[in-house]
């Protein structure tokens, strides 16, 4: 059974990431790392889709420990990542395509001990290590899930796709169309336009290759292009019948990118930015 199938600890999934990054050239998304990974440690489904807490997020539980074994990558100087959430290796360590997760994971350990030694320690201080963002990301999906109404999501979805450029955004939302909520213009260059049919979905868990079969089928003959958002997951086969061959294609937005694309376009996400202020000695000096 799925249940008897052992699920790689954060440590365990260090080489794999590493792998992964270096197959995909050296750098990659989120999803991108998370897809190569499930191929590299050959899951099954039902593995891994197990959520790691749906009441915090929508994350799965290899998508959890790939995030820790992000930051201990991170913290050990082996690999990086921008402001867009592109992850990649260090231009000087390229070479470098296996560690010793054991020692990686004590020399981690070291640095952080060193670094709250002027810091009395408190309770959730190994959470602290964790990649920022955890709160404030745990916080919108209790509130996309527990407090917006279906239609209240469909609306939010109508307006980030409008400030992402979308033009003549509406909301069907009919019941028996197949699932289809809305519908929009992209425009490529300010030239070609393509006509997209959206679904929204807020939902807890993964979503399956079969309703985006049963989107697509609704698509046939009436848009150029999908898109299908949700604050859950994608199963692996749905990626995989997203972008089947021959098939109308569709564009999955799964609850992460959709956090980060909130936050991007500052829909209901606020971002402070900390003054830093330092007195420069030599220049006194020199006065």
């Amino acid at each position: 059974m799925a249940t008897h199938v052992h699920l790689p600890k954060y440590h365990e999934l260090l080489n794999p990431l590493l792998k992964a990054l270096h197959e995909l050239g050296g750098s990659g998304t989120i999803e991108e790392i998370s897809s190569k990974v499930s191929e590299i440690i050959d899951l099954p489904e039902d593995v891994l889709n197990i959520p790691h807490d749906p009441d915090k997020g929508s994350q799965t539980e290899v998508e959890y420990r790939l995030a820790w074994a992000r930051t201990y990558l991170k913290k050990y100087g082996l690999i990086d990542n921008s402001e867009r959430g592109v992850w990649l290796i260090v231009p000087e360590k390229q070479d470098i395509s296996e560690v010793d997760p054991q020692h990686v994971v004590k020399k981690v350990r070291e640095m952080v001990r060193k670094e709250r030694e002027a810091r009395p320690p408190s309770e959730d201080s190994e959470e602290e290590l964790l990649e920022e963002g955890e709160t404030w990301r745990t916080k919108l999906h209790q509130i996309l899930i527990q407090e917006l109404s279906p239609d209240a999501f469909e609306r939010l979805v109508k307006r980030m796709l409008r400030e992402s450029g979308f033009v003549q955004v509406e909301v069907t939302g009919r019941t028996g169309d197949g699932g289809i909520d809305g519908k929009g213009i992209v425009k490529a260059g300010g030239l070609l336009s393509f006509h997209v049919l959206f679904q929204c979905k807020k939902y807890q868990g993964s979503v399956s290759s079969g309703a985006i079969r049963d989107f697509r089928g609704a698509l046939i003959g009436r848009a150029d292009k999908g898109l299908f958002v949700t604050t859950g997951t994608f199963t692996r086969d749905a990626a995989r019948e997203a972008t089947r061959d021959g098939a109308t294609p569709i564009d999955l937005m799964n609850g992460e990118e959709l956090a980060e694309k909130l936050k991007e376009l500052r829909l209901g996400i606020k971002t402070q930015m900390i003054e830093s202020v330092e007195v420069d000695e030599e220049w006194f000096r020199n006065i």
